[in-house]
């Protein structure tokens, strides 16, 4: 290969392999200038990297009970904001405010959330 070709492909190389990468935090699939706030009861909490996800039951418009996936941080965000793989526990009642999903699907990322006992954390 000659030497001028080394770079312009080895740039392009390393571009490629970084793009998935900046993909995977990406919030494009999230409507975040409208944030949402929807409250129902903990399922359960995955406690997980890369994202902590809160499964949280919560009723619709209609009456229907609708299983929402609460998209959280990084838990090295998490911890410095005070969570912990206990903070909510299955059946405790808490608020998730964010982005929700554009596709219409039951899911957000969650910016805030208001515990049971009233205490507003990041999320």
């Amino acid at each position: 290969m000659r030497p001028q070709l080394i770079s312009p492909v080895l740039i392009v190389g390393l571009l490629a392999t970084a793009l998935p990468a900046l993909a995977h935090h990406s919030t494009a699939m999230y409507n975040m200038a409208s944030p949402v706030t929807v409250t129902g009861v903990v399922k359960r909490f995955e406690w997980t990297n890369p994202h902590a996800h809160i499964f949280l039951e919560a009723t619709d418009e209609l009456g229907k009970k609708v299983e929402w996936d609460i998209e959280m941080m990084s838990l090295n965000h998490l911890k410095s904001y005070g969570w912990a793989h206990n903070t909510v526990q299955p059946g405790d009642t808490i608020s998730c405010t964010g982005g929700a999903a554009k596709s219409g699907l039951p899911a957000m990322l969650s910016s805030l959330i208001k515990l049971g006992d009233g205490r507003m954390i990041k999320s």
